[in-house]
Parts: structure tokens; sequence; C-alpha cells
């Protein structure tokens, strides 16, 4: 079983990649759908969180995610509080989905990793490791036309994360996301024609 581990920073097009990986017939484990699942109303995750940053992080006995995002995008570290709670949870739950993936058979997985670098694996920790790279200010533009952010807010997010440059320095391959989504597909599907095995 070939593992890939998949990154990128946010609004660079890891998502159109990780949805073409899919397409390919790889098994794409969604990073941020394990922390949603790791934070949901009762988990441990939950717990340590209020423990950590009080009321104002939930409502309605769910994580306020909105709230939280305007505490740890503006301070360092409270995100980086954020991540030693949740990122453990994340990585048990990854794990899990590896023996799954073997149960079933899987020959590629793809673990679409948002924040691969800033969790401290690299490629030690995947057979390939895949990045997704944009220049800043097109994604500053693509975030405050697709989700509607103001540019400090963008700028804030963007910050917040690892650099293309850190992220390239873990990776085997870096794919251009400045291009339209076609394109970044066609990337995807010419890494795959050169570094998955065709029996994969």
């Amino acid at each position: 079983m070939i593992r890939i581990g998949l990154t990128g920073g946010i609004a660079a097009g890891k998502s159109t990649a990780s949805a073409r990986f899919g397409e390919r017939g790889a098994t794409v484990v969604d990073h941020d759908e394990l922390a949603r699942r790791a934070v949901a109303p009762g988990s441990a995750a939950l717990v340590e969180i209020v423990r950590a940053f009080g009321d104002r992080a939930v409502r309605d006995g769910e994580l306020d995610r909105a709230a939280v995002a305007n505490i740890v995008f503006h301070d360092p570290s409270a995100r980086a509080q954020l991540d030693e709670i949740v990122h453990p949870y994340v990585f048990a739950m990854s794990r899990a989905a590896d023996r799954r993936a073997r149960l079933e058979r899987a020959k590629v997985v793809v673990h679409d990793i948002p924040l691969l670098v800033e969790s401290g694996q690299s490629s030690a920790d995947f057979d390939l490791v895949v990045t997704i790279a944009a220049d800043e200010e097109l994604r500053v533009q693509r975030l405050m036309a697709a989700r509607g952010m103001a540019e400090a807010d963008a700028r804030a997010r963007i910050a917040s994360q690892a650099s293309d440059a850190e992220r390239a320095a873990v990776a085997d391959a870096v794919l251009d996301g400045n291009g339209t989504a076609d394109q970044l597909r066609e990337q995807v599907d010419e890494f795959w024609s050169m570094s998955v095995p065709t029996d994969a």
C-alpha cells in the first residue's frame, strides 16, 4: 500500500487535487474531517479545549469554530495550545484509517492534511509527500471571493500556516495551484502516471 501525504496552504487548490486523487482510485483520508470528529460533542478533545479556553469555545454543547478561530488565528501561542490538544487524537484516527485501508486492500491511500508540516509530519511519515503551492495574493483573493473573508482575516489564516517553502522542503512533488482547476487536475494525473505503480 502506497501512502501519500497531500498538503498545501489554504486556498491553494488542495481540495481540487484531493478530489482528483480520489477519482484516480485512491482512498482519501480527509484530516479536516478527522479533526471535526475529534472535537465532536462529548469528546475528550472538546473537554480539553473548554478547559484550556473556557466556555467561549463552545455554543450549545458544540465547538464554536468561529470563536475559536478568532482566538487562535491571532495568537500563535493559543494556536499551538489547540494543536497540542487536537493533533494526538487526529493522529490516532489516521492510524486507524490506515489499518482499515489495509484490511480493504487499498493500494493507494492519500492523507489530505492541511497542517502536515505544522503538525510535525514529513516525508519520513509517508511514502510520498505532495504539496500544492500558489501565490499568496491569489489565495487572499480566493478566500475573499469564495468564503467571504475580510482581507485581514484571510492574511491571518495564511500567516498562521507554514510557508510554501517550508512545505516544499518536505515534499517529493510540488504542484502549481495558480492556474485553473483543470490544470491542477492534469498535474495530479501526471504525478499519478509517473509515481504510482501501474498495478495500483
